[in-house]
């Protein structure tokens, strides 16, 4: 009986150690996005659904999420199968998938095809193959590549027929004719984000100051009065948040941009020149008036 009762003793401590360490079948690792942290997340009812803790997600997994309508963000993914990109091309809303850092091009073809007409975030690229920049032109809606550091003049005529926002604020560096290819960036009257730019020659300022979508260059950080005066004739909204000067020159110029202008940066700025941009004929003026000289806060006041 003794040896019986100690028997069951050491059952019950085994298996009192087996459930404590964890011994048996293993789980899925804690970076996978399971079929099981899928149906839990839809049955949220979020409006986004933010997953950017995980950098693997199952086949099934993805296809449950791709019936969400709106926002995803898994943002930490750091691979991808094809079948999952079939099944989150489908997803109907912006789709996060920035942690990527590279792609097949069969599977940019199928995301170019994303039917949400949200955005489409694939910051993580940072170079893009001939078919990629291919694929990626006949996109529909906002597309983030803010992982690209450059792009050659092929490639930025091919992006500019994207049918959206085009975010490209990786960008450092941009030829003459790259420039005036994105110009013509149409996207629906989109935005055009080039904010890793942070200077211009004087061909690009004149031949981005055609586009007819918002144009941010919040990297700028200077402006000659001859770019000044080019941009002046840009006819949408134009952000240069990075600048903190303005020539009286300058601010005479910009005063007759007419649309929405955001100087956000500037700290220097005369009386002369804020007398100017107090005359802005746009539909919004962005200044922030407690890093200006009191005086030229004061004038732009009124």
């Amino acid at each position: 009986m003794r040896s019986i009762r100690m028997s069951i003793r050491l059952a019950l401590l085994f298996g009192l150690m087996v459930s404590v360490i964890g011994c048996g079948k293993p789980g899925p690792p804690p970076d996978k996005l399971t079929v099981e942290i899928a149906e839990q997340q839809m049955a949220s009812a979020e409006l986004v659904i933010d997953l950017i803790e995980f950098t693997t997600i199952e086949d099934e997994a993805a296809e449950i999420l791709a019936k969400h309508p709106g926002g995803l963000n898994l943002d930490g993914l750091t691979s991808l199968s094809d079948s999952a990109a079939e099944s989150l091309a489908k997803q109907n809303g912006d789709l996060g998938l920035g942690g990527l850092k590279s792609l097949s091009d069969a599977q940019v073809k199928i995301l170019s095809k994303h039917q949400g007409g949200g955005a489409l975030c694939l910051s993580g690229l940072t170079e893009l193959s001939g078919a990629q920049v291919e694929s990626l032109s006949r996109y529909q809606g906002m597309l983030d590549l803010s992982g690209v550091t450059a792009i050659s003049d092929s490639a930025a005529a091919a992006l500019a027929k994207v049918n959206g926002d085009l975010v490209l604020n990786g960008l450092i560096s941009l030829s003459d004719a790259a420039a005036e290819s994105l110009a013509m960036h149409r996207g629906g009257r989109g935005r055009l984000l080039l904010s890793g730019l942070t200077s211009l020659t004087d061909a690009q300022a004149k031949s981005l100051s055609r586009h007819q979508g918002g144009l941010v260059l919040e990297g700028l950080t200077s402006l000659t009065d001859a770019q000044a005066k080019s941009l002046s004739m840009h006819k949408s909204d134009l952000a240069l948040n990075g600048l903190t000067s303005l020539s009286e020159t300058a601010a005479e110029s910009l005063a007759k941009h007419k649309g929405g202008l955001a100087l956000r940066g500037l700290i220097s700025l005369s009386d002369a020149a804020a007398e100017s941009l107090a005359k802005h004929q746009g539909s919004y003026l962005l200044i922030k008036y407690d890093n200006l000289p009191p005086s030229a806060a004061e004038i732009l006041k009124k």
